[in-house]
């Protein structure tokens, strides 16, 4: 009896992958993410169990929330704060502020 490896996609969702992207180079990059997330997560719940916490943080680390350019435009400015006037950081820190999200 053969036995499917756990990382390797479903015939099924192969298929599914085959009629949404147009290229090779696409189905390619799916098949990998897809693996990768598989391992991810069986990563994930083996590290749950000593510590429920460890997992989160695994998972997290190796797949963080993309940050908006708000986001980014705030955080790079806390990093250099020291760097820049106190008037200045408030004005810049305001424009960022009053962007869209």
């Amino acid at each position: 009896m053969t036995q499917q490896h756990p990382i390797t996609p479903p015939p099924e969702l192969i298929e599914q992958w085959m009629q949404v992207h147009t290229t090779k180079y696409d189905l390619a990059r799916q098949a990998a993410q897809w693996g990768a997330d598989q391992e991810l997560e069986a990563c994930c719940e083996w590290l749950s169990v000593p510590c429920p916490s460890y997992g989160r943080e695994l998972r997290n680390a190796r797949r963080p929330e993309l940050l908006s350019l708000k986001e980014r435009g705030l955080k790079a400015l806390l990093e250099c704060y020291r760097y820049i006037p106190d008037d200045l950081y408030s004005e810049i820190t305001e424009a960022i502020e009053s962007l869209p999200d």
